[in-house]
């Protein structure tokens, strides 16, 4: 199991929903229990994290608000954007969240530059920055040394819900996506260059890609429980 990866492409979803299967899994899963990323797009939302202020809402509009678990302000998900929820037994892998945030940073920070996009990391905001402005946003939470949520990275999408709210928390934070910096378009393109890195740095050397259906993952979770 230390080695093992399932990969699951959940197409375009509500968050709510995806939510609500992340906090199942975690649940359910035991010590036994493959580690899983779920990629997925999600209609337009915006999400406050655990520490959510309100006065970083600055006009919503029709757009919805969900208020998450996971840890940071608030963002936004859209469709053209890239989100990948890790599901790892951090335990197992002997890590702790700061490690994990560190390896998903890198991660991204190592795809952007496969397509000639130079990007960083900044000690004091979690995230990837290209020329100061964030192109990956990151939200994690930890149960039963487990962890779920994960990573937003902007591709091909409407970047103007972003100046709807203070990104992060941050006034006046600006956002970039991959199109802008003439890299690839197509989120699978992306995506497997991103589960090619997440395998290398954390060492998984067995990677299965499915696609399922949200109701299927929710019968498989009622079954493992």
């Amino acid at each position: 199991m230390q080695n093992q990866l399932v990969v699951k492409h959940l197409g375009r979803q509500d968050y709510e929903p995806i939510w609500q299967a992340m906090h199942n899994f975690t649940d359910a899963r035991t010590d036994n229990t493959i580690d899983e990323v779920w990629i997925v797009e999600h209609n337009p939302v915006f999400t406050q994290g655990q520490a959510g202020k309100a006065e970083h809402l600055l006009d919503p509009g029709e757009i919805p608000i969900v208020k998450s678990d996971r840890g940071g302000q608030v963002t936004y998900h859209g469709p053209g954007q890239l989100v990948a929820y890790f599901l790892l037994n951090l335990r197992r892998k002997k890590m702790g969240v700061r490690d994990l945030v560190t390896h998903l940073e890198s991660l991204v920070i190592n795809t952007l530059k496969s397509y000639g996009i130079e990007s960083a990391a900044k000690p004091d905001a979690p995230g990837v920055y290209v020329y100061g402005k964030k192109i990956c946003s990151l939200g994690l939470r930890i149960r039963k040394g487990c962890s779920f949520h994960g990573l937003a990275l902007n591709v091909d999408m409407d970047l103007s819900p972003f100046t709807r709210i203070n990104p992060c928390g941050y006034q006046g934070l600006e956002m970039i996506q991959v199109s802008d910096l003439a890299g690839p378009i197509k989120i699978e393109v992306i995506e497997r260059k991103l589960v090619e890195e997440l395998a290398t740095i954390l060492g998984y050397d067995q990677v299965e890609f499915q696609t399922q259906a949200l109701n299927e993952i929710n019968n498989n979770e009622k079954y493992e429980a």
